[in-house]
């Protein structure tokens, strides 16, 4: 192929924007740097979509559903099929940024591991249910 290509940047559904702009801005340090016209409804002000970065790495959010149309409660079905999408994120200091994390709240199911292909690594779950891996190579 002769086109270069310069980046990637994933874009997550989410079900509630302010919970997810709360996990990766507060909890991971992420900030938004750029977001849809803010909303004013019957649920305060929201956004439904935003960018995200931290240290070059961008981020997009996207609520999953139009303003009046969300349910109650998260789909289960629909929450489920986020454990097949998973974020790496290459982190020089696996075990420095697990502390960090753990002293934030969230739930982290196994500290860092080091896996067959050579990884160290360990994963936390966002609130949508997307896996986000902090990992380096051994």
């Amino acid at each position: 192929m002769s086109f270069k290509l310069a980046g990637l940047v994933p874009l997550l559904q989410v079900f509630d924007m302010p919970t997810s702009v709360r996990f990766y801005c507060d909890r991971l340090g992420f900030e938004i740097v750029n977001s849809s016209p803010t909303v004013h409804g019957r649920q305060g002000d929201y956004f439904h979509w935003a960018m995200l970065r931290r240290e070059g790495i961008a981020l997009m959010l996207n609520t999953a559903y139009d303003e009046g149309d969300r349910p109650r409660e998260p789909d289960s079905s629909r929450s489920a099929a986020h454990r097949d999408t998973a974020l790496f994120f290459s982190c020089p200091e696996v075990d420095e940024a697990y502390r960090e994390l753990q002293q934030t709240g969230i739930t982290i199911a196994e500290g860092p591991v080091i896996t067959r292909y050579g990884m160290k690594q360990f994963t936390v779950v966002d609130p949508d249910g997307y896996h986000v891996c902090f990992q380096w190579p051994v």
